[in-house]
């Protein structure tokens, strides 16, 4: 059973999990623009950064901040290679869903490169429709959104 722990972005677990998924995202597409998240974005009323164990293992991490009173975005999702084909991915955004709610979100949006497309998957299947950019992220080619 997978535990989703709120963790800040700069500790230890996060830094590591971070590490690896930046490093995929660099090895997987070439010019890949690393942002390092600011751990006030994700604290608080701003936001949530959780750390997926099982077995007292970390698997994965990702993050919820809130853009607007009503809009909360989705960040850094990410589950290490091993863990992957598990259903976690799933629980975790489900469970970011959840936590951007909680903050009082109505909707949640969120964007990804067109080279990622189990997660294009995912999002589409848990119920994200395509969108028209809200962002200028220059490693995004895709942007989503999906009412809570």
């Amino acid at each position: 059973m997978p535990e989703f722990i709120p963790t800040p972005t700069d500790s230890p677990v996060a830094d590591e999990l971070l590490g690896e998924y930046f490093t995929s995202r660099e090895l997987g597409m070439p010019g890949y623009h690393t942002f390092r998240p600011d751990p006030a974005l994700f604290a608080g009323d701003a936001g949530v950064f959780l750390v997926v164990e099982v077995d007292d293992s970390p698997v994965g991490c990702g993050g919820v901040r809130m853009l607007s009173p009503v809009r909360g975005e989705l960040k850094h999702v990410w589950v290490r290679p091993e863990a992957r084909g598990t259903g976690l991915g799933r629980a975790l955004v489900v469970e970011l869903e959840r936590r951007a709610a909680s903050l009082g979100a109505t909707e949640v949006v969120l964007d990804t490169n067109e080279r990622l497309e189990a997660a294009q998957n995912l999002y589409r299947t848990s119920g994200y429709e395509q969108v028209e950019p809200y962002n200028d992220n220059p490693n995004a080619t895709h942007w989503f959104l999906k009412p809570l």
